[in-house]
This record gives C-alpha cells, structure tokens and sequence, in this order.
C-alpha cells in the first residue's frame, strides 16, 4: 500500500512471518547513518538487545510533514509481537480503497467489521477510531489554522510594542531637537518639510530593523539546511512583504512626532532649554 520498493536484497516474505524469523528491511537513511557506504545486507542490526539480520534495503522515496519513508525499519509483524511487543494485538492497520469515491464506503465497512468482531452493539461504545485521508487532512488544516492565528496574534502584538517603542523614541528626538526645529522653520522650513523630515527618520529606523530581521531569519533558515535539520527554502514574496511591513510601521507610528515637531511654534522652539 506505501509502495515500498526494495533496492538491494529481498524484502519480508510470508515465510518470514511464519517462522517468527529475526529478518529486518532497512530504510536508506537508516543504511547511511549505521552503515555509511557499506552495503548493509547481510549485516545485522539490535533492536532492544535483538539482533535482527538484514535481507533488504528500500529504495530512497523522500519524506513529508508525518515522517520519512527513508527512516523505516521493516520486520515481521509476528516477530515484533512476539519478542518486542509482547502481545497478539495489532495497533494501525492502513487499508487502501480502489478510488477516493469509496474511502466512506470502506471505512463504514470496516467499522461494522469491527464492532461485530469487538462484539461491539453500541458504536458509541467503540474501542477503535478509524479515519480516512479526508479527515487526516482536515485535522492537519484546523492545527495549521491554529499556529497561523497564534502567530498572527503574535506578530501582532509584537509589530504594536516594537511600533509604540518607535513612537517613543521619535517624540525624545522631537523634544531633544526642539530648537534645531524652531531654527528651520524660522529660515524657511515648512510644517510639510518637518513632518518629511520625521517620518522619514522613523521609516529608516524601522527599515533597518527590517533588514536585520531578514538577514537574521535567512541566515537561521541556512543555518537549519545546513545542520540537516530540515530543508528550507527563502522565497523573495516574505523578504519583500517583511520591508514593506517595516516601512508601514515606520510611517503610522512615526506619522504622530512628525506632526507634532511640525506643530511647534518656532518662537517658542527657539526659547526652549
């Protein structure tokens, strides 16, 4: 059903699970991290002080946000029971339909398979849980929905501190550049030039800490492909919308010392001390 597809050797064979043989397939991630360029067929690997002989390894397919097929180690279903697990019971069992028009069909089949083999009348009263792609889908979509408006919440009360913060310095530079002020308009300086002025300071405060976020966040997101961690990828549409964010807070939070620097009079500018 996963479409497994084995590279060197053999995979599991009935006869395997009959004979409760120790006899293990191994992912190609898991043949580089124990076996390096060896070829690891033939060889034997210890699964909770088990020593299991390996007869195949898979070929490389790739993995995705539930885990990596190249990771995987295969072993008889009666051997795991019998010397790992301890017990007759299985956990998952992954059916595949011939369409994705019969998923409900086969799962409602199923589900009466089960209640009638658990001795089950009460569907309410079931010891099992099926689910089919759709609803894997749809959990997977409401927890991504979830972190989206966490970290829009987030974001958000960080863009209106680190803009109140802005706020704040601009209306000390306007006090501290009171009389600076009040000798530009007194030579000519419009109210139009001082509120340029203003928010232009506040949009180059804001655009540098753009371009450090950005460098930052990039440099994390090499730093992440580089460690083998996970791969990323920096696409040009966020580095832009990051600068064009910085630039708006800059001018909203910037737009009120700007305006009121370009309200002052500038007799009393020029008195202040």
């Amino acid at each position: 059903m996963r479409n497994v597809a084995v590279g060197e050797g053999a995979f599991i064979s009935d006869q395997n699970s009959t004979n409760l043989d120790k006899v293990a397939v191994i992912g190609p991630t898991v043949a580089t991290d124990l076996f390096g360029t060896n070829d690891p067929v033939g060889g034997t690997i210890v699964i909770k002080g088990i020593q299991f002989k390996i007869v195949g390894e898979t070929v490389a397919k790739g993995g995705n946000g539930f885990g990596s097929q190249d990771n995987m180690i295969f072993i008889p279903l009666s051997s795991a029971q019998r010397f790992l697990v301890g017990n007759q019971f299985v956990t998952t069992i992954s059916v595949e339909a011939d369409n994705s028009n019969d998923m409900t069909s086969v799962q409602s089949q199923i589900t009466s398979l089960l209640l009638s083999r658990h001795n089950i009348s009460n569907p309410a009263l079931a010891d099992f849980s099926t689910l089919n792609e759709a609803d894997i889908v749809a959990t997977a979509s409401s927890v991504a929905n979830t972190f989206t408006i966490l970290l829009a919440a987030v974001a958000g009360i960080s863009l209106l501190v680190g803009g109140i913060g802005i706020m704040n310095m601009m209306l000390t530079t306007v006090t501290e550049r009171t009389k600076e002020i009040g000798l530009r308009k007194a030579i000519g300086a419009k109210s139009r030039d001082i509120t340029v002025q203003f928010l232009v300071e506040s949009v180059m405060l804001t655009f540098i800490g753009g371009v450090i976020g950005v460098a930052l966040g990039w440099g994390i997101a090499l730093g992440l492909s580089w460690l083998g961690i996970m791969q990323t990828q920096v696409s040009v549409m966020p580095v832009f919308l990051a600068f064009g964010v910085s630039a708006a807070i800059g001018i909203i939070f910037g737009y009120y010392p700007a305006r009121r620097a370009a309200k002052l009079n500038p007799i009393e500018a020029l008195r202040y001390e």
